[in-house]
């Protein structure tokens, strides 16, 4: 990006123009490598702990809008845990973008497509349309079994900033916890996998 005019011009793609973003690449989430999620899971840790200094580097304020909203209504705040911007996936996402250049047209025609196919449907952004609106618009590609042909591109969006939370999600500390993952710690005695596991597993030893 060179300047605020063309970061502008980013936030106001034609449909035609997301649906040629999006369509360059395929999902890539599953090739991240773990030091690139390390890193990526670093920087999100970092800037929870220091909010002031969170200045998005790949998306425009518009996209990073747009993103928080999102993520939240993929992972949103429950009794279990805190929500998708809770645990920094925004920013989590940011660098991995300004990471992985390959990664950086799909998301960003995405990003697009979600906000045409609310004007189309709306007349306004994804970002200004109500909670039932968007409810309407993810839920016609969340499910691609059940997704109408004409929405093909909003599922791959979809597919992938599925893909991108749950990365970023549950790769921070929050995330794990989530999980209740009980690895990396010391067991002062082992007496084996529990009889009720082995039975559900239809194993024994």
């Amino acid at each position: 990006m060179n300047g605020e005019p063309e970061r502008s011009r980013m936030d106001n793609l034609s449909r035609r123009e997301a649906v040629q973003l999006m369509a360059g690449v395929p999902l890539l989430v599953a090739g991240l490598s773990p030091e690139t999620i390390r890193r990526a899971t670093a920087f999100a840790s970092g800037a929870i702990a220091d909010p002031r200094v969170t200045v998005p580097v790949f998306f425009t304020p518009h996209e990073w809008e747009t993103v928080r909203i999102l993520v939240d209504l993929i992972i949103p705040r429950d009794e279990r845990s805190g929500s998708a911007t809770d645990a920094g996936v925004p920013e989590f996402m940011d660098f991995i973008l300004n990471d992985q250049a390959d990664m950086q047209d799909p998301i960003r025609g995405g990003l697009a497509w979600l906000d045409n196919e609310c004007r189309d449907r709306f007349g306004k952004a994804f970002v200004d349309s109500s909670d039932a609106q968007r409810a309407a618009v993810l839920d016609d590609i969340a499910w691609p079994a059940k997704a109408r042909p004409e929405l093909s591109n909003g599922v791959e969006f979809f597919n992938r900033m599925r893909d991108l939370t749950a990365s970023g999600f549950f790769s921070s500390k929050m995330g794990v916890d989530d999980l209740k993952y009980l690895g990396n710690t010391v067991v002062a005695e082992w007496n084996g996998c529990p009889p009720a596991a082995l039975a559900r597993l239809g194993v024994q030893y």
